[in-house]
């Protein structure tokens, strides 16, 4: 708890921002094609703002929950916690067999871990399935199947990263962190920059704002301010921003800083 509640301020630098900007991007899955497809689904009533930021808060709070849900377990048995995506299959297990009662959490945790998976993959099989309706008209029936088919193929190698294929690796990565690594720290902030300047500058503020409002038209005219504010911080400091977290997360901006010292 002490962990998690009490940070130590003198770490916070431009390389932690760097890392929590990152992190913002994979949990709210921005810079893919999700939300823009859920976005394509709203009625012209929703508040687009408040309801960015209830998702924005409760995140943050079931970020939390987590945390304490987990890290709490981890230090206590001395496990490393900076064990990344391994830390599900490697160190949970190894928590709930040191922990009363671990058998019976390790089967509800698995399984609550099983539904999450299951709704996720159907949240982002609603991409391509949506580009595969609407725009090459395909019956909803055969995109799901076909899709669902290739994605599962792809996620085969993954699945075994950990056991069968785990001294198969590429650039020194498993399977399963090649993938995580160019999902989260490549496309991810590359879809999110190249977002930001085409609403920005080529598809034009002016357009996303006659969007923006509807539904939150009385919030947005009595407070102007904030779209001045989205304006610039969508037309010039975000650009920026995500380019440096790129650099960051592909590790190319420590290397640059590298060549500075």
């Amino acid at each position: 708890m002490d962990f998690l509640l009490n940070p130590d301020w003198s770490k916070i630098n431009a390389q932690s921002v760097l890392i929590a900007l990152g992190h913002a991007f994979f949990t709210l899955s921005l810079g893919m094609g999700a939300m823009l497809t859920y976005g394509s689904y709203m009625s012209k009533k929703d508040n687009i703002p408040s309801s960015a930021l209830q998702i924005v808060f409760l995140d943050t709070i079931i970020a939390l929950i987590a945390g304490i849900a987990i890290f709490t377990s981890v230090f206590s048995v001395g496990l490393d916690p900076a064990a990344g995506p391994g830390l599900i299959f490697h160190t949970l297990p190894s928590v709930f067999i040191q922990m009363p009662g671990g058998f019976i959490f390790s089967i509800l945790f698995f399984v609550l871990l099983s539904i999450a998976a299951l709704t996720s993959a159907i949240s982002l099989l609603q991409v391509v399935v949506s580009y595969f309706v609407d725009e090459r008209k395909w019956n909803r029936h055969k995109a799901v199947i076909l899709m669902t088919f290739y994605i599962f193929l792809l996620g085969v190698p993954s699945v075994l990263s950990y056991n069968l294929l785990d001294d198969f690796t590429i650039f020194g990565y498993n399977f399963f962190d090649l993938v995580d690594f160019i999902a989260s720290n490549v496309l991810l902030p590359l879809g999110g920059m190249l977002i930001a300047i085409f609403v920005g500058w080529i598809w034009g503020f002016d357009k996303a704002v006659v969007n923006l409002k509807e539904g939150a038209e009385k919030l947005l005219d009595e407070r102007p301010w904030l779209i001045t504010f989205w304006k610039i911080f969508l037309r010039y400091f975000s650009p920026i921003l995500i380019f440096l977290v790129l650099l960051h997360s592909t590790g190319i901006l420590v290397k640059i800083l590298d060549l500075f010292n």
